[in-house]
């Protein structure tokens, strides 16, 4: 059975343009959450995997791959499982398909590897300019920060050290962590402890 996986990140966005290319002949999954949640962890993600798991699914078709997912190696474990469970992954915007006559096809592995590494360096961009445009709001005297009492989210928090979860899921210990990030030991551990609240 063939599906389609769409996602937004708000209510208000409009999904009409995903669903352009729906067929009759697909179930569709739609999840309005923020590309940072991993696949597996959305409502309709994971509902998605369990279709996939037990052999219900065989065909997914998404209009582009930044709908998997914002972190790279997230986008990889997620066609990984697809195509360890022989699961076509067709990229509508791309016009290609992961598996061609019962094999990986090579050519989609590597433009996605390096789709997913352009998308991921375009959001570190993004949080590098935000980070900029802070730092010279302090300068000026215009920002206080988060209003006193309010938290911090996990995605939040995870994103401002995407390079120590990076050094994290290389396995690396601690210690090289803080070497190579130019962290506090401490901050490496929080780092960890928050990570792997939600990955255990």
């Amino acid at each position: 059975m063939k599906a389609r996986y769409n996602r937004i990140s708000t209510a208000n966005q409009n999904i009409e343009r995903q669903l352009a290319k729906e067929n009759p002949n697909e179930v569709i999954y739609n999840d309005v959450i923020s590309g940072s949640v991993p696949f597996a962890k959305r409502p309709k993600g994971s509902e998605l995997f369990e279709a996939v798991n037990n052999g219900t699914i065989n065909y997914i078709s998404v209009s582009s791959i930044d709908r998997l997912g914002r972190n790279t190696l997230d986008i990889l474990k997620t066609l990984e499982l697809f195509n360890n469970k022989g699961v076509t992954l067709k990229v509508d915007n791309l016009g290609i398909e992961s598996i061609t006559n019962g094999k990986p096809n090579q050519v989609f592995n590597l433009i996605i590897s390096v789709m997913s590494n352009v998308s991921e360096m375009e959001r570190e961009t993004l949080l590098e300019r935000q980070r900029e445009g802070i730092a010279l709001a302090k300068l000026k005297g215009v920002y206080n920060g988060r209003v006193k009492g309010s938290t911090e989210s996990r995605d939040e928090f995870l994103n401002k050290y995407k390079k120590v979860v990076r050094q994290l899921n290389k396995g690396k210990s601690l210690r090289d962590i803080v070497d190579i990030c130019g962290v506090s030991l401490g901050t490496v551990q929080k780092v960890k402890s928050v990570y792997l609240k939600d990955t255990n």
